[in-house]
């Protein structure tokens, strides 16, 4: 459709014309006009994603948060672009990520080690954290309803009374659990608490081995092959090196329970845990939605992820000297063949 310009309107596009002309002596004219000025285009989103290891349930919160963005309608490439960068269990490594995401739009940190780096490096920019087990606890937000600050996300805080409730139905005749966690994360301290909490209602007592590193996880193991089964939390440094476990379990004849679904067709025989997919994407709806709506993370609330899933692995099982009773198949939302 032909666009008609008034007289008035003709009078002051020629002006405007002239005076650009006048600036630029010897402009370029197409058709003997000069070219029309291109229209402002729409500023990319910069946001950094960092984790601290590399692992398949902190890669499905990473690919879940995209997910999320995108669902709102900011697509990869197109409103957004993301820089994912990984730690590889390295602190010096993550603070050199936090250092390099300043200038960023928004940051995304994976596991409550990230969270604490980039919030103690970035303060003016939003950071919205997935897979952290206690945001109070690890000083990240003030509160989950009033964060407070410019950090918020989802937290995973684990159904410690279920996954044990698990290995009470898994192996009813066990009385020791062998917990393995790193000493380095304030999230598998807080998931060890509350076995330490829980575990004697259900007539379980509590063995522990703690690691500093990935490289100690299958010592760590050995030193508790007195245990009647073994049970991993939400820790990032085990559970990236969950295969020395499992190494372990088969040979000793100790089933491997855990709380990451991922570790299950890794080898544990079963996990009721979160969804990490499932969270990844509620915290990219949010992130989308802070950014739609103009508000800070200070008024963010957290959100808890309700969403639990039952995976097992029965052949796993059956190497570590059990059988997953019927019923705990029945209810399973994913057994690996």
């Amino acid at each position: 459709m032909k666009k008609t310009i008034g007289r008035r309107g003709a009078i002051a596009l020629f002006a405007a014309a002239g005076v650009v002309l006048s600036g630029c002596a010897g402009a370029p004219t197409v058709g003997g006009t000069s070219p029309s000025a291109a229209a402002p285009a729409e500023k990319v989103l910069e946001i950094g994603i960092a984790q601290i290891v590399d692992h398949p349930s902190l890669n499905s919160l990473r690919e879940g948060f995209k997910e999320g963005m995108a669902q709102a309608g900011y697509a990869d490439g197109i409103q957004v672009r993301y820089e994912s960068r990984n730690a590889a269990g390295d602190m010096s490594t993550l603070t050199s990520i936090a250092a390099s995401f300043e200038a960023k739009d928004l940051v995304v940190a994976i596991a409550t080690p990230t969270a604490q780096t980039m919030a103690q490096s970035i303060t003016d920019k939003p950071i919205f954290f997935a897979g952290v087990t206690d945001p109070v606890g690890a000083k990240l937000v003030e509160s989950l309803e009033a964060p407070g600050g410019n950090v918020t996300g989802t937290s995973d805080y684990p159904p410690v009374a279920d996954q044990l409730a698990l290995i009470r139905d898994i192996a009813p005749d066990a009385k020791t659990i062998g917990l393995l966690y790193s000493s380095a994360e304030t999230n598998s301290h807080i998931h060890a608490e509350l076995v330490n909490q829980v575990a004697p209602t259900l007539g379980f007592e509590v063995k522990e081995a703690t690691v500093a590193n990935s490289s100690e996880v299958a010592q760590a193991a050995e030193s508790l092959r007195d245990v009647d089964v073994f049970f991993v939390g939400t820790d990032n440094t085990i559970v990236s090196a969950i295969e020395s476990v499992v190494q372990v379990a088969e040979t000793a004849k100790i089933p491997l329970i855990v709380s990451d679904p991922d570790s299950v067709p890794r080898g544990a025989a079963a996990a009721y845990a979160v969804d990490y997919r499932a969270q990844g994407v509620q915290t990219g709806r949010m992130a989308a939605d802070m950014l739609k709506s103009g508000r800070t993370p200070a008024s963010v609330p957290v959100e808890r992820v309700k969403d639990m899933k039952l995976s097992v692995n029965p052949a796993a099982a059956q190497r570590m000297g059990i059988t997953i009773p019927e019923m705990v198949l029945k209810r399973a939302d994913h057994t690996i063949d």
